[in-house]
């Protein structure tokens, strides 16, 4: 009996390699060009920015996670280096009061969670004790500025509740969620105060369709903010209640499979980075299916130089989401896991 399933397991392991020229290939050498690209994009003290030199915090948070999910890590793999001063560019910009960016930047709150999600990704692997000191003591007070900088209704804005005027909004809260339970994944101590009410904020925002809007006063259903607070409430182990649910039905109908992925929209990268970790850890055939059209689309869509255009927030900010997209199949972010 035992022979007989190990024969059946060796002959699946073999019907999922893939073969010469296959769309596997296509994408494997897509992401090592885009990251590539990148590595190369990479300024000398270690960040980088989106278009007019903005985002710098979460732009390099962001093509760090991309080139963890390549499976590089700080001190191993071909994107060691760039890792390296990407970590010490987020550290750098950890302040005295916890949060991860420019105090005078209006929209920090998106640098500080993807700096959460991506420090305490490094964290676990770090093996130099007076490095890991460093990252922890960065992610305890960054989780306490979060804590500080949650509105009155659960939720997170452009900036602190304090100098936002208690003003909250569906994107900056997916990405403290995340953020956080990053955090709490790596062994960072996190209040579940915080996170049961930025679920309950995220049940307010949502319409008794499923979307979520863009803030709780309103701004419509948004079907890449619904996608994303989908993402953060698996994250958070929300999975199968009647909020979850309701969304699940909303985006099958407005993102996919309702719509093909050949259809375009606003915020096209940003949603479906936010969907496909959704579909992801749904996995079995609906997941085959999706990743079979977004890589082909993907991979027919990435520029020569290896990254992918947008005219919202610029090339690196797509090239890193799309590498990200490409690589959940990998697995080796414990954010990202099933």
């Amino acid at each position: 009996m035992i022979r007989h399933i190990l024969l059946a397991s060796l002959c699946l392991s073999l019907l999922t390699l893939a073969a010469p020229g296959s769309q596997a290939d296509d994408v494997d050498e897509t992401v090592y060009k885009a990251l590539r690209y990148l590595a190369a994009q990479q300024k000398r003290q270690g960040y980088w920015e989106a278009e007019r030199g903005s985002y710098r915090v979460a732009m390099t948070a962001l093509v760090g996670t991309a080139m963890l999910a390549e499976g590089s890590t700080t001190t191993t793999g071909e994107f060691a280096e760039p890792i390296r001063k990407a970590v010490d560019y987020i550290l750098a910009m950890s302040r005295n009061n916890g949060l991860i960016g420019f105090p005078g930047d209006g929209h920090y709150t998106y640098g500080h969670g993807f700096s959460m999600l991506f420090l305490s990704q490094v964290y676990g692997e770090e093996e130099d004790v007076a490095r890991r000191e460093e990252i922890r003591t960065a992610l305890t007070k960054a989780v306490q500025f979060c804590a500080d900088a949650q509105t009155s209704r659960g939720g997170w804005g452009y900036v602190s509740a304090k100098e936002g005027n208690d003003f909250d909004e569906g994107s900056t809260c997916i990405t403290q969620v995340q953020g956080l339970r990053a955090c709490r994944n790596a062994g960072i101590p996190v209040s579940k105060e915080i996170i049961d009410r930025a679920i309950t904020y995220i049940d307010n925002c949502t319409t008794s369709k499923g979307g979520v809007q863009y803030s709780i006063k309103g701004g419509g259903e948004r079907a890449p903010i619904t996608a994303a607070a989908l993402a953060a409430l698996f994250n958070a182990g929300e999975y199968d209640t009647e909020l979850t649910k309701r969304m699940r039905a909303f985006c099958d109908d407005r993102i996919w499979p309702g719509k093909p992925l050949t259809s375009t929209s606003g915020h096209w990268h940003y949603m479906h980075f936010y969907y496909a970790q959704v579909i992801y850890r749904q996995g079995g055939t609906r997941w085959n299916k999706y990743r079979s059209e977004i890589e082909a689309k993907l991979v027919k869509e990435a520029n020569a130089s290896g990254g992918w255009s947008d005219r919202q927030i610029g090339t690196v900010y797509t090239t890193a989401i799309s590498c990200i997209i490409l690589q959940l199949k990998k697995g080796y972010l414990p954010i990202y896991q099933r």
